[in-house]
């Protein structure tokens, strides 16, 4: 199930993004980027409607993940 990012609380939006943002492990080159500047670039892209947040009801889970990588999933599970 997809979750809006307004219907999440603000506080809560940001832990979430911080929390996927620590755990993604992306490198980002010979540039250090900040977690801030992270957490804002994916805050950029939930907005886009690039990035989306996912309930998962079978393992009580959320994530995040981009839009294509979603529709992907829903396509090979026959969801679609």
């Amino acid at each position: 199930m997809i979750i809006s990012y307004t219907d999440i609380d603000p506080t809560t939006l940001d832990n979430l993004i911080e929390s996927f943002v620590l755990r993604e492990g992306t490198d980002y080159g010979e540039q250090e980027v900040s977690l801030a500047a992270k957490v804002q670039a994916i805050r950029r892209q939930l907005k886009a409607g690039e990035v989306l947040i996912v309930y998962s009801e079978l393992d009580e889970t959320v994530n995040l993940m981009s839009k294509q990588h979603f529709m992907q999933q829903q396509a090979a599970d026959g969801s679609m």
